[in-house]
């Protein structure tokens, strides 16, 4: 296995985080119900529009109860695209931090499987589509 890689700045640890981002922080912990901020967020902190940019968005999306309405997707939905995204793109850290997420949802480790395993087909399918270039003869409805 190969060394951890470092990141490349120095996050902002809680008990530095003062202002709009020590607000964010607090509603970070609040929105997800957990009792510390992940490094993705205090990586994102160093600048701290950004932080306040994607959180903002992601809590919307992910997390739309935490304001008060409901999403058209469940909250177990959204976690598996998340998850199968996050396989597709390589991303270590966020196939990780979903697939957390989606075990305190009660998702089994079969039913994981199931998800990365539609992912994975998905992948390749979408590859030979596109690289033999057939049009598409299937179409949805208009609305």
């Amino acid at each position: 296995m190969s060394e951890p890689r470092a990141a490349t700045v120095k996050q902002v640890e809680e008990s530095a985080a003062t202002g709009k981002v020590a607000e964010i922080f607090a509603d970070i912990k609040r929105t997800k119900n957990i009792d510390f901020v992940p490094a993705f967020w205090r990586t994102l902190a160093v600048h701290p529009l950004e932080l306040e940019l994607v959180w903002t968005t992601l809590k919307r999306l992910m997390h739309p109860e935490a304001e008060g309405r409901t999403g058209l997707l469940d909250a177990r939905t959204r976690e598996i695209i998340a998850v199968a995204v996050s396989a597709t793109n390589g991303c270590r850290y966020c196939v990780n931090s979903h697939t957390a997420a989606l075990r305190k949802l009660g998702l089994s480790t079969e039913a994981l499987a199931e998800v990365l395993a539609i992912a994975g087909l998905f992948n390749m399918t979408n590859a030979l589509a596109e690289g033999y270039q057939i049009e598409p003869d299937v179409f949805p409805p208009l609305d």
